[in-house]
């Protein structure tokens, strides 16, 4: 196997120790199908079709950021035990991703990026080729990768086939009736005021799907730099139009978003932190950001209290 890139050796020779040392055993069974998914995202989703049918693992937990993710030799032994492992793909898990692909050769595993049409897929700029993976932040989007998901799982345990189709139905459903909320919500946002500012561009599908405007100071993989340059043009930006908030975000640190803040505060642009929004990873399970469609519905209320001009403003 020839190696496109040497910083990921370690990992992959981390990996390989793994499935040499599984290669002889034989694996006992739980008596549940086993599925390992990197994010929550992914993993609420997984959830909602298939229920406790099946063992469900999620790799990554509240506040973590896929794009810096590592991972251990835990998590391959994980990995290499799952009857089928659900990722992004689309490079959200950077550091990872060569080890998904190899693992694919041997294994069931499911990009969800490759149930949708490529179409819907918007690019970046800073990378010719590359899509922006934060395709959960579209509703639309999102539920349409049901379908292809849900006949991964039949495939792994075709007993439960009916049972995984009736809950895909209903998840469809649900998913339908919040991306009309959401887009009633962000509708009370007067137009001028619907711009979002935020510490990485990952709200890109969001801001398409529901009419506003987007900027992060950093690029769509928090693994890109930013210069002076970005945060001069950022602050400018928030200045010229005057933005009233802008927002961290859990899985990424606060200190940059911070000094652009101070930035405008320093040339006399009141400016307030909005609060944080759950971008890369959902909330803690115990609160309301612990599911989907709770990280939605706390994003789309942060973002409105914070941009909606307030009774007493003009």
């Amino acid at each position: 196997m020839m190696i496109k890139n040497l910083k990921y050796l370690p990992l992959l020779l981390l990996l390989s120790l793994v499935l040499v040392s599984c290669a002889n055993e034989s694996e006992e069974k739980t008596g549940k199908t086993k599925v390992v998914c990197t994010t929550g995202m992914i993993g609420d989703l997984v959830h909602n079709i298939a229920g406790d049918s099946i063992e469900l693992t999620v790799l990554m937990g509240p506040g973590v950021d896929p794009h810096l993710y590592k991972a251990t030799q835990g998590d391959l032994s994980k990995l290499r035990a799952a009857d089928l492992i659900v990722y992004n793909g689309l490079h959200l898990e950077g550091k990872m991703g060569e080890v998904l692909e190899q693992l694919g050769k041997v294994q069931n595993v499911f990009p969800i990026a490759q149930a949708v049409d490529s179409s819907f897929l918007l690019s970046d700029p800073a990378y010719p080729g590359a899509f922006d993976p934060h395709i959960w932040f579209d509703l639309n989007i999102w539920a349409s990768t049901i379908d292809g998901l849900t006949q991964e799982l039949i495939r792994v345990k075709p007993e439960a086939e009916q049972y995984f189709l009736e809950n895909a139905v209903d998840y469809q459903i649900r998913l339908g009736e919040l991306n009309q909320w959401v887009y009633r919500k962000i509708r009370t946002i007067p137009p001028s005021k619907r711009k979002l500012i935020t510490a990485h561009d990952a709200f890109k599908y969001f801001g398409k799907a529901y009419g506003i405007e987007v900027r992060g100071l950093q690029g769509i993989s928090t693994v890109s730099e930013f210069g002076l340059k970005d945060r001069v043009d950022l602050v400018d930006y928030i200045i010229e139009y005057k933005v009233p908030a802008i927002f961290v975000e859990t899985s990424v640190s606060e200190r940059n978003i911070r000094s652009v803040l101070e930035a405008c505060q320093k040339q006399g642009h009141s400016v307030e932190l909005g609060g944080s929004l759950y971008s890369d990873a959902m909330g803690e399970a115990s609160s309301t950001a612990g599911t989907y469609v709770g990280m939605v519905e706390a994003n789309v209320n942060t973002i409105v209290s914070a941009l909606k001009p307030k009774l007493n403003e003009n």
